[in-house]
């Protein structure tokens, strides 16, 4: 009794399901981490308009001021948007694990249909072969 085709087939597709649920995964990982780096550097830019101001009231320039003003709203702005972003690709990271973890299970499950077939085909033909052995010691016997 041999593992029906069928069921090859099937392990196959799980298999290629698993492999672009969890490349769909590492995208929008990816994406995640971009986002959370851009996020940093808005963090960045907030500190260099601050300097800027601070380093305007010392030297009376106006035009650094209202540089440094602009610099870190644009910066809040950006860094807004981008927690929303995060916040928005964060739930979408988590649906994906769990699509992952789900499509890996299916594949999980037929290899372990596949596995209990191929150990109940062994143990059949084990079976057999013992049977074999016993006929083969009782014609050997009757013959003596």
């Amino acid at each position: 009794m041999a593992i029906s085709r069928a069921l090859l087939r099937l392990l196959h597709v799980r298999h290629l399901e698993e492999e672009q649920a969890r490349l769909a995964l590492e995208n929008i990982l990816a994406e995640l981490h971009h986002l959370e780096k851009a996020l940093m550097s808005t963090e960045e830019r907030k500190q260099l308009g601050r300097t800027m101001v601070a380093e305007s009231a010392q030297s009376g320039d106006l035009l650094d001021r209202i540089a440094g003003l602009e610099e870190s709203r644009l910066a809040a702005s950006a860094a807004e948007f981008l927690t929303q972003a995060v916040d928005t690709v964060h739930a979408h990271v988590v649906e994906s694990r769990e699509e992952f973890l789900s499509v890996r299970i299916e594949h999980r499950q037929v290899e372990t249909l596949i596995q209990e077939a191929e150990e109940q085909e062994e143990l059949v033909s084990a079976h057999r072969a013992q049977q074999e052995l016993d006929e083969w010691h009782r014609t050997r016997a009757r013959d003596k």
